[in-house]
């Protein structure tokens, strides 16, 4: 399938601009932004308990892995998830369709938390495979079909429209941790998992309804595999399968398997599946030379948004950790479940985000994304900070203030609606026409990388309190990547542009 001077495929059937739904709303928008809501209220709902839960001793009906541990855990998780968005959009672009991809995802993270549901560990871990499986499907193809209703020559709308969106996906995601956090920590912890598997269930349902309005977008593939490439994929997918349970057969035979094997593995993937994408598009055919040497300037963008979600997955195991030990969680005679801090950034998103989306639109394309990415980077750097000073005034072994680690996310909420937003319009601007879905995996395994960096570096804090040390350092680093992108800012855009 070929595609018009838009961007979008001339075989897709856009729906009418006058199809109107929900206060004004295009129908084909209010299906995908129920979908992502419900979508984020089971993913924010699972990640506000998942480091409580594995952290918490077994005499408590958690698993007892341990502070550090856990928060491996975590960012492995997360890691897991953004590395099955490249593979995810690969069936979108190739096998399934958009559409359709993002149906078969959907169901797959609602039997995933299903599965969590049910006590044991096994199920737990099982659960998890099944829900970064599932959000790998949809997160890119959802993405896709975002993109599909914008023309590629309109970046600064395009920026604008994905923060609107990233925006309103914070609703669920400031609700979630606030119902799975009372049900999981002061009821039980599985039912609190499947109050996650009931939000998937009713997104999956407004997706269904609404599928109709999607005229033609993401019916098809974009570029249907062929039956070779079908047969090579399947066969190095088999081979890497059957690696891991080879290596993971040794191990648990041998009675030497820890978890923390599995962490490393993961870790090793997620830092030479970039190196093989980028080898796989600068040497694919299909893809023009002017096209090549965008991937080319994209790296730039790839490492930014490593090095960024290195440091915000900080935010769901260390900060949480924070909120845990060091903070005063006492109202009204009622201690508030340290999982109800993980709504905070997503609260603070809602605020931000309508400011930022009219600060882009107010700028026009006057200000690229280099810029915009620089200034995500350097909130993140000034939370971590901020963290730091608050870790020395909790030194004493004492509670402090809860505005300390509330300001921290506002800070880091800043970060993310400036970066993530505007990184996925850049790389759908920038993607190879038919490879959008490819390339917003590839935006997400860069989050796999950085998440996987970020578990590894939560581990060096300390186990019943991180360090101040710990937030400085990594403050520093977002600080002085964040200006690094500064001064590269004018020549990265002239290599980004069409």
């Amino acid at each position: 399938m070929t595609a018009d001077v838009t961007g979008q495929p001339t075989g897709s059937k856009l729906p009418s601009p006058d199809e109107r739904g929900f206060l004004g709303w295009p129908r084909w928008f209010v299906t995908l932004f129920g979908t992502d809501l419900w979508e984020r209220f089971s993913f924010y709902g699972m990640a506000a308990l998942l480091f409580l839960f594995a952290a918490e001793p077994k005499a408590s009906g958690g698993l007892g892995l341990g502070n550090s541990t856990a928060a491996a855990l975590f960012g492995v998780y997360l890691s897991s998830v953004f590395m099955a968005s490249l593979p995810g959009g690969w069936l979108g672009d190739r096998i399934f369709g958009a559409r359709r991809a993002v149906l078969y995802g959907g169901v797959l993270i609602a039997l995933g938390h299903l599965t969590m549901a049910l006590p044991s560990t096994p199920t737990f871990f099982a659960g998890m495979l099944l829900l970064a499986a599932g959000t790998g499907l949809l997160k890119p193809n959802l993405a896709t079909m975002l993109s599909a209703f914008y023309p590629r020559d309109k970046q600064a709308e395009r920026d604008a429209g994905f923060s609107i969106f990233y925006m309103s996906i914070q609703i669920s995601a400031v609700i979630a941790p606030l119902v799975t956090g009372l049900v999981g920590e002061l009821v039980n912890w599985h039912l609190g998992f499947g109050v996650a598997a009931l939000g998937m269930a009713l997104g999956l349902l407004q997706y269904a309804r609404g599928r109709a309005h999607f005229g033609g977008v993401g019916e098809h593939p974009e570029r249907p595999a062929t039956v070779r490439e079908r047969t090579v994929v399947v066969r190095l997918a088999g081979a890497f399968a059957a690696v891991v349970a080879g290596l993971a057969a040794v191990d648990v035979t041998a009675g030497t398997f820890e978890l923390r094997h599995a962490l490393m593995f993961a870790g090793l993937v997620s830092v030479v599946a970039p190196i093989a994408c980028f080898r796989y598009l600068l040497r694919h055919p299909d893809i023009s030379p002017g096209e090549r040497g965008r991937v080319r300037a994209y790296i730039w963008v790839f490492l930014s948004s490593a090095l960024f979600w290195m440091l915000f997955v900080q935010g769901g195991s260390v900060y949480s950790l924070f909120a845990k030990e060091s903070t005063q969680r006492s109202l009204a005679g009622f201690t508030l479940p340290a999982s109800w801090f993980q709504s905070a950034v997503p609260l603070f998103m809602l605020i931000v985000a309508p400011l930022f989306a009219r600060l882009w639109i107010r700028r026009g394309n006057r200000t690229g994304a280099p810029p915009k990415l620089a200034l995500g980077l350097a909130f993140m750097g000034l939370s971590l900070a901020l963290m730091g000073l608050a870790t020395m005034a909790a030194s004493d072994g004492g509670r402090v203030t809860p505005l300390w680690l509330l300001s921290a996310y506002l800070l880091m909420a800043c970060g993310e609606i400036v970066f993530a937003p505007v990184g996925m319009s850049v790389t759908t601007g920038i993607a190879p026409r038919t490879f959008v879905s490819q390339m917003i995996g590839m935006f997400w395994l860069s989050a796999a990388l950085g998440a996987g960096l970020g578990s590894q570096l939560a581990r060096f804090s300390e186990e019943d309190s991180p360090r101040p040390g710990h937030f400085f350092v990594l403050g520093l680093v977002g600080l002085g990547a964040a200006a690094v992108v500064a001064v590269r800012a004018k020549p990265l855009r002239r290599r980004l542009e069409p």
